[in-house]
């Protein structure tokens, strides 16, 4: 009988540890990947409020030109310095222009930047995206 419980615990400990591998996953690939994300670019203008060079990627706060402060997502760490943005390549205050793809929710002022643009210099995040 005791044999029995322990092989019944094990088998729901397996079916409760596959259901969250599951649920971890799909939240990662679609937070990460582009599916949240509008196929149309965009262009954002405006200035950085912050930075964060933290991973699982760099997020820049951007108050838009319109008005509303929009979070920014670019590559992960070591694609974002691969297109040559670093921690020390912009501040708060600086202008700065976005190319990228907004949320597919409207109500958030969300996007995923495939170039943002300082002093006119580009920073190509996914330069296979890039729409011109």
């Amino acid at each position: 009988m005791k044999a029995l419980c322990i092989s019944k615990f094990g088998r729901l400990a397996q079916v409760l540890s596959l259901a969250t591998l599951t649920l971890v996953a799909a939240d990662a690939f679609a937070h990460h990947g582009w599916a949240w994300a509008e196929g149309d670019q965009m262009t954002l203008q405006g200035t950085i409020e912050s930075i964060s060079m933290a991973p699982p990627h760099p997020i820049l706060k951007v108050k838009s030109a319109e008005g509303g402060t929009w979070q920014v997502d670019l590559g992960n760490p070591s694609q974002t310095e691969r297109s040559g943005f670093k921690g020390g390549t912009a501040k708060a205050g600086d202008a700065i222009t976005v190319l990228g793809n907004r949320a597919t929710d409207k109500k958030s002022l969300h996007m995923k930047a495939v170039r943002i643009t300082l002093d006119g210099k580009h920073y190509d995040m996914y330069p296979e995206r890039i729409k011109d």
